[in-house]
């Protein structure tokens, strides 16, 4: 008989946790487990490629009512699906699966996982705290992250583990002929050297800082950004407050990211806080250039403290993608096939889901 997992999350939209977590789902089916995916509320945009996951919304309402109401819901689907594991996946879900195992209590393994440092103010950690009790394991996706979190003793240190996120090497890798063909419809010629930001746009990516290094970066410097957020009109006006019309491109919402990490150059990570970084890992897997700042869990995944700059930090992030653009060939080359070697020995998705299965089979804590 199958084991059987139901991943809970808030939400499926077009994030890290979210993408995340259907790769997993994936290869977990690949794996032979029955796998459903459980999101609290919001429209579903991205989804496993597995036809074999069950998804189901609740679409639950953002109301003390809707709160319980989503508890109980998934309190029965515990109950039907009988699962071997629980997984929830940032705040909201972590606690109504939580909450949920006071109603079906089961003899099943709740895990709860945390996709960055900053999942909210002294509240949520109380809340967290308060339920610890009722999950058999906290996890996050950096060292950092987790350890601020055990500091703020929202997760206990014994029963918490760093599991970071997976990245699908076979997907994420360089293709020259995509490189020109994309290169080629962007209308960006040899001359110049292409930025590429992938990331919603919000206040935790600080493209306020990217724009700011952009405007210190001679002419023949371009940058895409791919993403869409409640501070887009926030980038915009930026753009032309900064007079970097003819330099950025904001391209919007895009499904098949993957492609256009081999049209540029160099990725930059501008954030002020992240989780573990995820875009910047398929960046190195498609043996890119990067630049970062320090935020989260991405001098983690970088791996090499010579590409990471401070944040908010607008003259130390120019300097620092003129110096790495500007090295010799045979170095560009070098760190760039070190950050895919780096990315497939590390952090490929085999060896996360590997990482995964062994904390499913502990026993409770």
């Amino acid at each position: 008989m199958k084991k059987k997992v139901l991943f809970v999350i808030t939400g499926l939209g077009l994030g890290g946790a979210e993408k995340q977590l259907c790769l997993l789902a994936d290869k977990l089916v690949q794996r032979n487990y029955d796998v459903a995916i459980v999101a609290l509320n919001g429209e579903i945009e991205v989804t496993p490629k597995s036809n074999e996951v069950k998804l189901i919304n609740l679409r639950m309402q953002k109301n003390p009512l809707g709160l319980l109401n989503a508890v109980l819901r998934l309190a029965k689907i515990i109950k039907d699906f009988k699962p071997q594991i629980v997984h929830g996946h940032m705040f909201h879900a972590n606690i109504i699966a939580r909450l949920a195992r006071l109603v079906a209590p089961g003899n099943y393994k709740l895990v709860c996982t945390a996709h960055s440092k900053n999942e909210g103010g002294k509240v949520r950690m109380l809340a967290y705290r308060v339920t610890d009790c009722l999950c058999d394991i906290t996890t996050n996706v950096s060292d950092e992250a987790l350890t601020d979190f055990i500091k703020k003793k929202a997760f206990r240190k014994y029963k918490s583990r760093v599991v970071y996120n997976g990245i699908d090497t076979d997907l994420f890798k360089y293709d020259e002929n995509i490189r020109n063909e994309l290169r080629k419809q962007l209308n960006i010629n040899d001359n110049c050297f292409l930025i590429l930001a992938v990331g919603r746009l919000t206040e935790a990516k600080d493209y306020p800082n990217l724009l700011s290094a952009m405007q210190k970066l001679p002419d023949n410097y371009k940058l895409v950004i791919i993403g869409e957020g409640e501070a887009r009109h926030q980038v915009e006006r930026n753009i032309i407050d900064l007079q970097l019309q003819s330099a950025v491109m904001l391209l919007g919402r895009i499904m098949d990211v993957a492609r256009y990490y081999s049209a540029c150059d160099i990725y930059v990570s501008s954030s002020q806080w992240e989780g573990f970084g995820l875009v910047v890992a398929e960046a190195m897997s498609c043996e890119r250039l990067v630049v970062a700042t320090n935020a989260g869990g991405v001098a983690e995944v970088v791996g090499d403290k010579r590409f990471i700059v401070p944040i908010s930090d607008a003259n130390a992030l120019a300097s620092k993608i003129i110096e790495v653009t500007n090295s010799d060939a045979n170095t560009k080359t070098k760190i760039m096939q070190r950050n895919r070697n780096h990315i497939v020995d590390t952090f490929s998705i085999d060896s996360i889901v590997n990482n995964w299965l062994d904390i499913y089979s502990l026993k409770q804590v």
